[in-house]
């Protein structure tokens, strides 16, 4: 058995889709403060959170679980900067709890959603693994925190890991059974298809004058469900008592401006926006080197468009926002 925490959420709950797929049986753990139980369609639920000590160690002495994946993080860039301690107190407290509970209980096996935040503000693209870390938010740095820590337990327990750095997840599941759904909504295209669906009026783009070819942001947008295939392929990876770190991102990067001309191409509908000023801790450009997961996972992604990614994620934003859409 798979226990999934934060199986609720935006990726973990198309992890949980793409493992039952393959036969797995999964067990989900989430508080729901960001996630939704009707995106749990597949394994079994317990709602609880990792604060929860006690919960934990019956978990494991009650199931049958041979491998982690941790997808319960807090992860806006902004709030991080605004209320570090929540970062710090969730994502690695809690985290902590998590990892004893398991070397407590003889699970060995973890797998682990760190994010490309790692590394800050890069020196060169496409980033690789081995770029130095230093992360410019709270948020990156108690990911960072988590993935040292992981290192000292896999030397001095009989516990192995993989971390997982992404990019951008984009996209959601083609079936539109699940999908991103974030209250509120801080992931650029979720946002600029609620302009097209008529949720909110605007897009805000942050910061105009970037040293990018139009001036706005570039980012390395990776599909949910290329993301949930890495995520198979590093259990089969752990089954070799191994240890690593994984960038996972299509090696293509697209700009704030790039994604809403593409989203108002696929939706047919005008997108507005507003310029404003720059965000803390938004570097120019972040494209990630996925060389690394492909030699030694096998993984390859399937969706490499931009058209492709939007064109599924359009598909559930219109099933779930379908009393905002006028006919």
């Amino acid at each position: 058995m798979i226990f999934i925490i934060g199986g609720a959420g935006y990726i973990g709950s198309h992890v949980n889709k793409f493992l039952s797929n393959e036969g797995y049986d999964t067990l989900i753990l989430d508080n729901l403060s960001k996630g939704h139980e009707e995106l749990v369609k597949w394994g079994k639920f317990i709602k609880g959170g990792l604060g929860d000590k006690k919960l934990l160690n019956r978990i494991f002495e009650k199931y049958d679980i041979s491998a982690v994946m941790h997808f319960a993080a807090l992860t806006d860039v902004r709030e991080s900067l605004e209320d570090p301690g929540a970062y710090y107190n969730n994502n690695v407290k809690n985290t902590l709890n998590l990892l004893d509970a398991m070397i407590k209980n003889n699970v060995k096996n973890f797998i682990f959603s760190s994010t490309c935040a790692v590394y800050g503000n890069p020196l060169k693209i496409p980033i690789t693994e081995d770029h130095p870390c230093k992360p410019i938010s709270p948020y990156g740095r108690s990911k960072l925190m988590v993935e040292e820590i992981l290192k000292d337990y896999s030397n001095s327990y009989d516990f192995n890991y993989v971390s997982l750095r992404y990019f951008n997840a984009a996209g959601a599941d083609p079936e539109a059974e699940i999908g991103e759904w974030h209250e509120p909504e801080t992931h650029l295209i979720p946002i600029v298809l609620d302009v097209a669906v008529g949720k909110r009026e605007n897009v805000e783009i942050f910061g105009t004058d970037y040293p990018t070819p139009d001036g706005t942001c570039i980012r390395d947008y990776i599909h949910v469900m290329d993301l949930a295939d890495a995520h198979w392929r590093a259990l089969e990876f752990l089954e070799e008592d191994k240890s690593e770190v994984f960038n996972l991102g299509n090696g293509d990067g697209f700009s704030v401006k790039e994604v809403i001309k593409t989203c108002s191409e696929i939706t047919g509908k005008e997108i507005a926006t507003i310029e404003t000023e720059r965000r803390l801790g938004d570097p120019p450009r972040l494209i990630g080197s996925s060389k690394k997961a492909r030699k030694i996972l096998g993984w390859t992604p399937n969706f490499t468009e931009l058209k492709d990614i939007i064109q599924t994620a359009w598909k559930w934003h219109q099933k779930l926002n379908k009393k905002f859409i006028q006919p």
